[in-house]
């Protein structure tokens, strides 16, 4: 193999294959990036058996393609070599003992090659039905969700986002028992079976951040074990969590006691200052009570102080209400919502509160609340 690139090409490419590397990773193989470069161009890849990323460098944005090949190279030593390389051509030649020479005008560095023959070999097909979105709105629906997922290990499925497609229906749900988010899109193709999967949170995001054009398309190819993305000129793998996510269908209620609508950016606010107050040892817990048209959000860590904020509220009723909940949580859920008005829903003070835009439940935000009253 020999080529000449520049280097701010190979970089962006390199900044991709990058992130399907675990620094983790006991198995040397899966510490490198493939490089495969044929007529048409440059491909990169790397997995790290939970992810698999490739990537293609057409052969027009090449300055020079002298010998085709492929090899196996430490992926972090490249990935730091190119990175402090100045901004001009590099050379890159597999020469004699089987290594592979890495030069620029000023800079000339040799690195180990690998056995081609132990990389994994990346099975990224195509399904025949394919779900297509733009790539803002799959980003927007893993903002919405991902925070709410768990990060303990002793329940696996509630470590990812929970996608299941009924019809032209998509609906992702994300829970860690405490708390729930759900959003519901409707998507243009309607596939021939539901689907209900559970991809992992951490490669979701991983793929999110991947994105560099929020109008292009993102390609979803669901398979029984694994999930591929196509987007530009990007290929992401990802495996599924194995397991049956909870049914949350019945967690969130359907009628409600008491409703009220309150500014979006004063609510949190007025919860963001309360929080001030208080510890991860207490659950971050807030207070909110009801008078009339009024409601007090308070905490207090008894040997610093206490706080109390006041703000309007519109209800739909004259009921009143006494709950505690964790700020951290709310905070959270309230993140995810675009819009100047939610609506807050309660059943009493035992009961799940219910966050959401008073417009639509395309997107709704679920929390317990910890008994204090």
């Amino acid at each position: 193999m020999k080529l000449k690139i520049k280097q701010n090409v190979l970089m962006e490419h390199l900044n991709y294959v990058i992130k399907g590397i675990s620094s983790k990773n006991l198995i040397p193989i899966l510490n490198c990036i493939k490089f495969e470069l044929t007529e048409n161009g440059l491909y990169l890849m790397s997995t790290d058996n939970e992810i698999a990323i490739k990537t293609f460098i057409d052969r027009k944005d090449i300055e020079e393609v002298e010998k085709l090949g492929d090899i196996v190279i430490s992926g972090r030593y490249m990935y730091d070599i190119v990175r402090k390389l100045p901004g001009e051509i590099i050379h890159i030649e597999e020469v004699v003992d089987n290594k592979l020479s890495i030069s620029t005008n000023h800079s000339n560095f040799h690195l180990n090659c690998n056995n081609v023959n132990e990389f994994p070999n990346l099975d990224l097909e195509e399904h025949k039905h394919p779900i297509i979105m733009k790539q803002r709105v799959f980003k927007n629906i893993i903002n919405q969700t991902s925070f709410a997922t768990s990060n303990q290990e002793s329940r696996p499925v509630l470590t990812g986002i929970n996608f299941k497609i009924t019809g032209n229906l998509l609906e992702c749900t994300a829970t860690d028992s405490y708390r729930l988010a759900k959003s519901v899109i409707h998507i243009n193709s309607e596939l021939p079976e539901d689907v209900n999967i559970i991809i992992p949170t951490k490669n979701l995001i991983e793929l999110t951040r991947l994105f560099n054009d929020d109008d292009e398309n993102l390609e979803m190819h669901i398979f029984n074990n694994k999930v591929i993305f196509k987007f530009g000129t990007i290929i992401m793998m990802s495996k599924l969590i194995n397991g049956t996510y909870p049914d949350t269908s019945k967690l969130i209620p359907t009628e409600f006691a008491l409703s009220m609508r309150v500014s979006l950016n004063m609510f949190y606010d007025s919860i963001d200052r309360a929080s001030l107050l208080t510890n991860e040892s207490d659950k971050n817990t807030i207070r909110l009570e009801s008078h009339q048209d009024e409601i007090v959000v308070s905490s207090n860590i008894p040997e610093i102080g206490n706080v109390e904020e006041t703000m309007n509220v519109v209800k739909n009723n004259d009921q009143e209400i006494k709950i505690a909940f964790s700020s951290k949580y709310m905070l959270e859920a309230l993140k995810s919502l675009d819009c100047e008005e939610i609506e807050l829903l309660f059943n009493g003070e035992i009961s799940p509160i219910i966050v959401k835009n008073p417009e639509t439940d395309n997107l709704i935000q679920l929390i317990l609340p910890i008994r204090t009253y």
